[in-house]
């Protein structure tokens, strides 16, 4: 196993993990960007408002893109086990 090879691996590794994890982390940023708007027009100071709402969207998030991350993830593991033998030998 030369070390192309694992940093290839690691390469594919970060990427999927950014590729999955990048759709709920920017709608909870738009989300929390929307709830400080509202915050800041409103004069509401109270800090943990804005846990409820990103929650709520991450979780609806979850709904929508959940199949298509697990899809993802099972993609890059049966690729990191087809090559299993490229790992040992």
């Amino acid at each position: 196993m030369s070390s192309e090879f694992v940093l290839t691996l690691a390469e594919k590794g970060i990427y999927t993990i950014l590729l999955i994890s990048g759709p709920l982390l920017i709608l909870a940023l738009v989300v929390g960007l929307i709830v400080s708007i509202i915050q800041a027009t409103t004069q509401i100071q109270e800090q943990t408002l804005a846990f409820i709402p990103k929650i709520v969207a991450v979780l609806v998030g979850l709904v929508f893109f959940g199949p298509w991350m697990l899809t993802k993830m099972v993609e890059f593991t049966a690729e990191v086990f087809q090559n299993l033998n490229r790992f040992v030998g």
